[in-house]
């Protein structure tokens, strides 16, 4: 394989891939491709030659499902950067998939303008990873996800052929929902080469409303909650800690809600008095504003395991999943959590949005107990009438594991789309729902 990309691909970058990996979706052979160009005539050689190929940005989402150890071939994004496009009047801007998420926002922060999403690992995700993956954080509550703010793509089909979707304009609604599409689909049905994002001013003001609450104040705490949402402030995060994650991030091991605000001064100290008045008796309040604002949110979106870097031996197994029920359900999530770190002999600790039902989980242990844990979970989420993802998982586990969970009543279309698209089946094979 290594020899015949050489002789087609003289001067592009590549290197023979290990044939095995303990997150799996490796290759035998990786390549660097700089241009559309070349990413678009390494996908025609693979799919002419019947090579199948997996895409990725930096790799940190690499233990992200699938159920191939390894590819023919591994296309690596990771030298396909910079910025194509920013019109700072429009707040648009149109970026190359490989470009580092961190290294975008650090440009736009010059201009005040930033793309608004949180995704988890921000200094190791790419834009293209961001996309394809439909990665959020806590301020989706405010500001949707990567489907409210992507106007225009170019992806490059299996075969190779090249297409451009929605525009470069908010008003362009020319193939707008082809976006929609490719986000979140986890490069099965093309690959990603170019995002165009609406972007939004940086606030001239943040803060972040800390309200602790011990075990036997969970009912207050719901309340609180209920009364909170039902009220006309208009946070950006509306976030509830597990007690040992709050202790990693605050120092202070109880029930934390992280509540966010946005705006010029004077709302956002407005909004901080009204949480103030409302806080029940025994709960503690503090209050970070500005630059301690994003040291805090830089700390909590980098606690999820990534695909960077190798395990030791004698590491225990570290997983990441994605747990989605109604809003107020988060707690209910959060507090089996708890539960299954004092049943099984391992670390579990999350956090989870009342303003989405998005709940982002961490267990660290041995694999019996991991898998034991990840079954619990997603029993009381389907309980509740939710899902769970598993986002990061090794290999080995993963071959016995339901990444994604059931299918759909409407997979079918899923599998229309895939067969229509990629029937040989080129791009990122069983990385998505039921094995697409």
């Amino acid at each position: 394989m290594l020899s015949d990309l050489k002789s087609a691909f003289p001067d592009l970058a590549m290197e023979p891939g290990p044939i095995d990996s303990w997150l799996g979706n490796g290759g035998h052979v990786h390549v660097y491709p700089t241009s559309e160009k070349e990413i678009a005539a390494l996908l025609t050689f693979a799919h002419d030659h019947g090579k199948s190929v997996s895409v990725q940005g930096n790799g940190s989402k690499r233990g992200f499902g699938g159920l191939k150890e390894s590819f023919d071939m591994l296309l690596s994004l990771s030298k396909y950067t910079g910025i194509i496009e920013h019109s700072p009047g429009d707040m648009v801007v149109t970026v190359k998939a490989g470009t580092p998420f961190h290294e975008l926002q650090a440009y736009l922060a010059k201009h005040q303008q930033q793309v608004s999403l949180d995704p988890a690992m921000p200094h190791l995700s790419t834009v293209g990873g961001v996309i394809a993956s439909n990665d959020s954080g806590p301020k989706r509550m405010g500001y949707g996800s990567a489907r409210d703010i992507v106007l225009g793509l170019k992806v490059v089909y299996p075969d190779g052929t090249v297409i451009r979707t929605g525009g470069k304009v908010v008003k362009n609604v020319a193939g707008y929902d082809m976006n929609k599409l490719f986000i979140g689909s986890m490069g099965t049905i093309g690959v990603i080469t170019e995002i165009t994002l609406k972007l939004r001013p940086l606030p001239k003001c943040e803060s972040l409303v800390f309200v602790s609450f011990q075990d036997n104040q969970l009912a207050e705490l719901r309340s609180f909650v209920v009364k909170q949402l039902d009220s006309m402030l208009e946070p950006t995060a509306f976030e509830l800690l597990s007690p040992s994650l709050a202790e990693q991030l605050t120092g202070c091991k109880q029930w934390t809600l992280a509540i966010s605000f946005e705006d010029v001064e004077s709302s956002v100290i407005y909004q901080e008095n009204k949480v103030k008045q409302a806080v029940p008796m025994q709960a503690d309040v503090s209050i970070l504003r500005n630059e301690e604002t994003g040291e805090f949110w830089n700390r909590l979106l980098n606690i999820s395991p990534n695909g960077m870097g190798e395990p030791s031996e004698q590491a225990a197994i570290k997983v990441g999943l994605k747990i989605g029920v109604k809003n107020i359900d988060v707690l209910q999530v959060l507090e089996e959590c708890v539960d299954i770190q004092q049943r099984h002999n391992l670390v579990a600790y999350g956090h989870g949005g009342f303003g989405h039902g998005l709940c982002h989980i961490v267990l660290q242990g041995t694999g019996g107990d991991v898998e034991n844990a990840i079954q619990a979970l997603r029993s009381i989420a389907e309980k509740l009438n939710g899902y769970a993802i598993v986002k990061h998982v090794p290999f080995f586990l993963r071959q016995s594991i339901n990444v994604w969970g059931d299918k759909p009543a409407y997979f079918f279309l899923f599998e229309g789309i895939k067969a229509s698209i990629d029937p040989r089946r080129v791009l990122n094979d069983t990385r998505f729902i039921g094995g697409i």
